[in-house]
């Protein structure tokens, strides 16, 4: 299809925070987006992981804005791009390289003026304010099962597993190997390994 006269190149970001989620979730309402405005979609950027965690997919992208490959940025909502106020810093640094922001659930984004730093300031506040209860309540719940007497974190491995695996290693398995054969994971063999060294 030839392109437009006038048609923005952009990109799509699409995060979920873990593995359980699913991307697909967000793509209809994106493209349907993107075609709405007639921008040629030129790399589409998937991610699962944490936005306060490091996000290789994320850095790759703000690299190929700043080399300008694109100048717009579509996603489903604002967090998608990052947590409390480096949602809004990313936005801000995106603004000065003279990529657009465009957001599905915030259509304001695409507003033109200071109101719209405004209120992107205000949705990272609420954003990181959201995180701030959600970490209160997560640590509020874990002492209530502790107080009840709850055991908390993962089941202790088996020491005969381990072992098993300690022995995979010995017989020539690689570590990955002798994990999958035992039953346990690479780095409780990797531990016992050292001990026994």
């Amino acid at each position: 299809m030839a392109r437009l006269a006038g048609t923005k190149k952009a990109a799509v970001y699409i995060r979920t925070s873990t593995t359980d989620q699913h991307l697909a979730n967000q793509k209809p309402e994106i493209e349907a987006l993107a075609q709405a405005r007639g921008f040629e979609i030129v790399e589409v950027f998937e991610e699962q992981e944490s936005a306060v965690k490091r996000r290789p997919v994320f850095e790759r992208m703000l690299l190929d804005a700043r080399r300008g490959r694109f100048a717009v940025i579509v996603v489903w909502s604002l967090d998608r791009l990052g947590r409390g106020f480096s949602c809004f810093d990313t936005f801000r640094d995106l603004a000065k390289i003279g990529v657009q922001v465009v957001s599905v659930r915030e259509p304001w984004t695409e507003a033109d003026g200071p109101a719209r730093e405004l209120l992107v300031a205000v949705m990272a506040w609420v954003s990181g304010f959201e995180r701030d209860r959600l970490i209160e309540r997560t640590k509020a719940g874990l002492r209530r099962a502790r107080d009840a007497g709850k055991r908390l974190g993962r089941p202790a491995t088996s020491p005969l597993k381990v072992a098993a695996g300690v022995e995979h290693v010995r017989q020539g398995s690689s570590l990955r190997e002798a994990a999958r054969l035992a039953g346990v994971n690479r780095e409780s063999i990797r531990r016992a390994l050292k001990v026994a060294a």
